[in-house]
């Protein structure tokens, strides 16, 4: 998947708040251990660092929603991480994305913290972000 690709279906799939330029998925995919699950219709952007990984983003193109995208790139994206070395995976989501909420609980992520304030909506007050972690289980691979 190229950054082109990954910024267009961020654009819209982030319309409320400031999409990532092709510009960012470009940079953000030179870096070692960064791993890129998904295709034209959905993709999450993780990068692995010693232990852990961190989903930098999850985004579906609006035309391909609940169809369980989200869910397999995740898994996708978990699967990648866990092969390298990775036996936890932190993410932040925004307090108020229900949907993204109920997807991370679905697959097993608990919140470990809370930073007040930290997205910026478009034209909207600041929204807290839930920071979530999730184990990986190796034993049932």
């Amino acid at each position: 998947m190229t950054p082109k690709a990954m910024a267009k279906i961020h654009a819209q799939a982030f319309s409320a708040t400031r999409a990532w330029s092709e510009a960012e998925f470009l940079d953000l995919t030179t870096h070692s251990g960064t791993i890129i699950a998904g295709d034209d219709r959905a993709f999450a952007l993780l990068r692995v660092t010693l232990d852990e990984a961190e989903v930098l983003t999850i985004a579906t193109d609006p035309a391909h929603r609940r169809q369980g995208l989200a869910r397999a790139v995740l898994a996708q994206g978990e699967s990648v991480a866990g092969a390298k070395g990775a036996t936890a995976v932190f993410l932040e989501v925004a307090e108020d994305n229900q949907a993204a909420r109920a997807l991370y609980a679905q697959a097993g992520y608990v919140q470990v913290g809370r930073r007040p304030g930290y997205y910026l909506p478009k034209d909207a007050a600041p929204v807290a972000a839930l920071v979530l972690r999730k184990a990986i289980d190796h034993t049932s691979g």
